[in-house]
């Protein structure tokens, strides 16, 4: 009899009490910290080189319990996030809007099969390259990460429709998403930060970062589609196949083609009452600065925007009131990136802006407040069990801070690579730079971090202070992917249905891929002569 694997929680609660033995047996630490401002108003406290001093310790003990109520604390907004935006897209979910939209979308890629070339693509490779190359290039510039968890809803039905699983759809963004992150060409909140720090001029050597993302880019959506094809050929052959019923039955074809196409009074009320809104922001926000990396441009994006979501509007209203709520998700998302690019979005806003679109929706198809409230709660019901496990994985965290271990183990893998050649040095750094992921998965808190060491170290051995960001990057980007601390990752998982433990056997051969070509990639930034290095 096969033994059976434990469930996510307990996978989760095993690591906390691992974390708690391990206070007992490393010593105390604390590394002197300064703060540092940054050209952009923002400050990070960073460490003090040669500040290391032990502590008294702090052994943890039934902490492991109240760990998961720090935890929860400590990830309330992540947490808040996913109920809000399950309980918005349930609402959404009743009206059949994005049920209406796959169908109208996978209907249009049919027709495109008349094309020779297309055909000989396929076009489903073509939709796949093309979704994940965007959102790369998202996670690329503004580092999308928290606002991956919002599309998973959308992805995860679409690919189930097109013949994958859970898992392609979960590719589509967030796997996507974190390409783009190790590639980091402009990322303010990774690249920014470790250059800041390393007092290197901001997003230097995008040149070589530009060339890795692309070699990232090739490599990993290959994988996704050569392991979307085999799906595709067999279902059955999905590790979560038996955990995709759920979306299954959710989006079966005859529910979707069985949608009414209604439209209502209410529908054109709340166009005009958004219109009029947006109108309003139009007059006092004409122009807006987006940033993209260390650069800006201002535009007039909020009336550009207004006018389109007016005549997108009207002649989605005249379609039905399901293709005006799919049109409002587009808004949503298009307002989404103006907030993130021109008046740094967090997890707070978009929060907001996804439940005022599920209430919107609600009143766009004639729903009463009684039934839009049941809805709400309904998904934030369903959406529960993932916004639960953030909070316990945000427990092991708490437990290696209140033990004072984080800087003892940061102090003893830096200091043990004094003894390794140039090349092997970064191939430590990068090791180290993954490790440290596991600990502290916020990528600025780790640069704040590591980098004021490691660029240090770096010039005492004779590397490039570029090559010790490189070696950050790709170490902060890959593991996000697995890492069970990543509050982000939990938070994807338990809103796909995906079991973290099957997550983890079809991602660890992806890997090892990317970490080995992350390390292939390093090499030239030691042995070449690039620009910025």
């Amino acid at each position: 009899m096969s033994k059976k694997i434990p469930h996510t929680y307990v996978i989760v609660f095993y690591i906390i009490i691992l974390s708690a033995f391990l206070t007992w047996i490393i010593p105390g630490g604390a590394f002197e910290r300064e703060t540092k401002y940054f050209g952009d108003g923002n400050k990070k406290e960073i460490i003090v080189n040669d500040s290391f001093h032990y502590i008294k310790s702090s052994p943890q003990t039934w902490e492991i319990f109240s760990a998961i109520f720090d935890g929860f604390v400590d990830k309330a907004d992540i947490i808040v996030f996913i109920l809000l935006i399950g309980g918005a897209f349930w609402i959404m979910n009743s009206s059949r809007a994005i049920d209406v939209g796959i169908l109208t979308f996978l209907a249009f890629a049919k027709k495109l099969e008349h094309y020779k070339l297309i055909k000989l693509l396929g076009v489903n490779n073509i939709i796949l390259t093309l979704i994940m190359l965007m959102f790369s290039l998202f996670g690329a510039v503004f580092g999308m990460s928290e606002e991956t968890i919002a599309f998973i809803i959308i992805f995860v039905p679409l690919a189930i429709t097109m013949g994958y699983d859970s898992i392609v759809g979960v590719s589509l963004c967030f796997v996507a998403a974190g390409l783009g992150f190790a590639g980091a060409l402009l990322n303010p909140f990774t690249i920014g930060i470790a250059q800041g720090l390393s007092d290197l001029p901001l997003f230097s050597g995008i040149e070589y970062r530009f060339f890795c993302w692309i070699v990232l880019n090739l490599v990993g959506i290959s994988y996704i589609l050569w392991y979307a094809a085999k799906i595709k050929k067999n279902p059955k052959k999905s590790l979560v196949y038996e955990d995709d019923k759920y979306w299954r039955d959710k989006s079966s074809s005859e529910g979707m083609e069985s949608t009414k196409h209604e439209n209502y009074i209410s529908t054109w009320v709340i166009f005009v009452i958004i219109f009029v809104v947006l109108l309003i922001y139009s007059i006092f926000l004409p122009q807006s600065t987006l940033k993209v990396g260390n650069s800006e441009s201002t535009l007039p994006i909020l009336p550009i925007l207004t006018a389109l979501f007016a005549i997108t509007g009207y002649f989605s209203l005249r379609k039905s009131a399901q293709f005006f709520v799919l049109n409002l998700l587009m808004f949503t998302i298009l307002f989404l990136i103006v907030g993130v690019m021109g008046y740094g979005w967090y997890v707070m806003e978009i929060a907001t802006l996804f439940f005022a679109m599920g209430i919107s929706s609600g009143v766009a198809m004639n729903y009463s407040p009684n039934r839009i409230t049941k809805l709400f709660l309904e998904g934030v019901k369903d959406i529960m069990s993932a916004a639960m496990i953030v909070g316990l994985a945000g427990g092991i965290i708490m437990i290696l801070n209140n033990g004072k271990i984080i800087d003892t183990l940061l102090y003893y893998i830096s200091s043990s690579m004094g003894e390794f050649g140039k090349m092997a040095s970064v191939s430590m750094m990068y090791v180290f730079q993954t490790l440290i992921n596991v600990i502290i998965p916020s990528g600025s808190a780790k640069a704040a971090l590591t980098m004021p060491i490691m660029s240090q170290f770096s010039d005492l051995i004779g590397v490039s202070r570029q090559a010790t960001v490189m070696a950050f990057q790709f170490g902060d980007g890959f593991t996000n992917m697995i890492t069970p601390t990543s509050g982000v990752l939990i938070g994807v998982l338990g809103v796909a249905k995906i079991p973290y433990e099957k997550w983890v056997k079809w991602i660890t051969p992806f890997m090892i891929i990317l970490m080995l070509l992350g390390l292939l990639l390093l090499i030239p930034t030691v042995t070449m002569d690039l620009n910025g290095f």
